[in-house]
């Protein structure tokens, strides 16, 4: 046999491996399916072997199954009577994709006998399943009472774990005489609150201030969360010494102990 035929026969074995490797891992035609998060183990995500015109009574013969990309946690199963998809696991949106606008998780469905395999995709849309959250229990002022009506109080925001309009959007603030809220957007989108000063404090008449503040969301239901503020009002050299009266009258008694009075005569 010669050196070239050698080569021939090498390289075509080659490229027969190659192109078998290319025809299994080639997807016939991507599928997306969207569903919320938290649905129960056994719900119906959609029909894969109806998508992808499969045979379904072939399905368990071909052994078909879920394969995920990158050896990533199995999120769905396939019913081989029905070829419908099925969730397989609890999907909690937040622990899997964190605050990102968009969650898919990619899978494979691969069946033998010959091998195919088909690549689809799992969209999972946000549910309102978190409430918004402060990280302090309670926001502390200090205040002092000569501060002037105007003045600007920025407090915390609170965070949801949640995106869109299932995450916070709005504050309110417990009715009171000496603060008003004002509600504040950042760049990105993110909403966040501050105490302004609608009337003078005064020590001598109210030390402390409690008040609520509520974060609200935008989900259907809406969640909310709460903080307390605790305002201590300083003091503040606003008071002159007043006496208690104008005049005072006193009288004064003169007493002598020991004293002899003589009297002469004339």
């Amino acid at each position: 046999m010669s050196e070239e035929f050698q080569r021939f026969c090498v390289n075509a074995e080659m490229f027969g491996l190659l192109f078998f490797v290319l025809m299994a891992h080639t997807a016939y035609g991507d599928v997306s399916y969207s569903f919320p998060e938290e649905m129960k183990r056994g719900s119906v995500i959609g029909n894969i072997a109806k998508d992808l015109g499969l045979d379904v009574n072939r399905l368990s013969s071909r052994k078909a199954r879920i394969d995920t990309e990158g050896n990533r946690k199995r999120y769905c199963d396939i019913n081989l009577n029905t070829g419908e998809l099925t969730v397989a696991e609890r999907i909690d949106r937040e622990e899997i994709c964190g605050k990102k606008a968009s969650c898919i998780l990619k899978q494979e469905l691969v069946l033998e006998n010959p091998l195919e395999l088909h690549r689809f995709v799992l969209n999972i849309e946000d549910m309102n399943d978190n409430s918004p959250q402060f990280k302090q229990s309670v926001i502390k002022f200090e205040i002092q009472e000569s501060a002037g009506k105007g003045y600007r109080y920025l407090l915390d925001e609170a965070h949801d774990a949640d995106i869109g309009m299932n995450s916070v959007q709005s504050y309110t603030l417990q009715n009171n005489d000496q603060f008003v809220l004002n509600v504040l957007t950042r760049a990105n989108g993110r909403k966040y609150g501050e105490l302004l000063l609608n009337k003078e404090l005064d020590r001598e008449q109210q030390k402390e201030v409690t008040l609520i503040l509520t974060a609200v969301d935008g989900g259907t239901p809406p969640r909310s969360g709460t903080v307390a503020i605790h305002i201590t009002v300083l003091d503040a050299n606003d008071n002159a010494p007043v006496f208690s009266q104008d005049i005072y009258k006193v009288s004064l008694i003169y007493v002598c102990l020991g004293c002899c009075v003589y009297v002469g005569a004339r």
